[in-house]
């Protein structure tokens, strides 16, 4: 029989849940949108009513148009460490390669694709930019200065975080997710460091369908444009493609998670009503086979025994 899942995660997924039930409108978190896309809603709330997952995280794949943030200029590189513990102190916050920390922002995000054909104005007016262009010499002094922050173009497809109960559960929900495509998936916290069994948490990703490219800059207080408006269109149109796929691959994940559990809950009904994992299985199958492996040398055993009783009791038929 195969045990229940630890407290830990019943608590968890319970207050995952809660705050999952608050209506749409009044339901808010840290992504940019502040809620569960809609083009996952369904997904999450079937592995959600699965005995041993919850997700904890989820973007269901989109386009997205960031300016990064500060970077680290020369002068704090070379700054003393007091110097630097103070400007930590008094909040100085910096970006890394491509970060939207330190003042970096959002300046056009879609959790859908773009309809190119209905989209009658400049992409630079859709995403943010400002309609204006820099050439030749300027584009080339500006780039390669120290402190310029770019603005990036990028595609993500869907990322799922999901909490699971054991072993089995995380090894379950991976494998689903690698048949269906998701190729740079896998799990985390195997081990674990309490007395209650490990409840691994499985991320859901794949970084093949992935586009990210520089477009802009930002130039005092200004954004500029780098690329010309046929090739931001050809970056959307690249990006709707990548939707597609997206798509098949959260459509397979699905079909094959859930068959899984399918499979799973045939088992249980074929075992009593109780459904054993890998272990508890392999464990229950060693058992029988040694009691099996008992009841036959204790046969081998009484076989001669039995057989003299059968030929004594044969001649004595004999002689009457």
């Amino acid at each position: 029989m195969a045990q229940p899942p630890p407290s830990s995660f019943i608590a968890k997924k319970q207050r995952i849940l809660e705050q999952l039930s608050v209506p749409v409108e009044q339901y808010d978190d840290l992504s940019p949108k502040g809620s569960v896309d809609e083009g996952i809603r369904d997904l999450i709330n079937e592995i959600n009513a699965l005995e041993g997952c919850v997700t904890t995280s989820s973007c269901a794949g989109r386009i997205s148009v960031f300016l990064e943030g500060k970077k680290k200029s020369v002068s704090h590189r070379a700054e003393s460490e007091s110097e630097g513990r103070e400007r930590i102190k008094a909040g100085s916050k910096e970006a890394g390669v491509g970060g939207k920390g330190g003042g970096g922002r959002w300046l056009f995000v879609s959790h859908d694709p773009v309809n190119v054909h209905k989209h009658p104005g400049s992409w630079k007016d859709l995403f943010g930019i400002q309609n204006e262009d820099v050439q030749g010499k300027e584009l080339l002094s500006l780039g390669a200065a120290r402190d310029v922050r770019f603005i990036h173009f990028k595609f993500e497809p869907m990322i799922l975080h999901i909490l699971t109960a054991s072993l089995q559960q995380a090894q379950n929900v991976l494998s689903a997710a690698l048949q269906a495509g998701f190729r740079e998936s896998g799990a985390l916290n195997l081990l674990s460091s309490t007395a209650e069994p490990a409840t691994p948490m499985v991320g859901i990703r794949s970084m093949g369908l992935a586009v990210e490219t520089v477009i802009g800059f930002e130039s005092d207080g200004k954004e500029f444009c780098m690329v010309p408006e046929y090739q931001l269109r050809n970056l959307v149109e690249i990006s709707n493609d990548r939707f597609k796929e997206n798509t098949k691959r959260i459509e397979n994940f699905r079909r094959l998670l859930l068959q899984m559990e399918s499979e799973k809950r045939e088992k249980r009904s074929m075992n009593g009503g109780h459904w054993e994992d890998a272990e508890v299985r392999r464990e229950r199958k060693r058992a029988e086979g040694l009691k099996k492996a008992q009841m036959i040398k204790q046969t081998a055993h009484e076989a001669p025994k039995l057989l003299d009783k059968n030929l004594e009791v044969g001649l004595l038929e004999q002689n009457t």
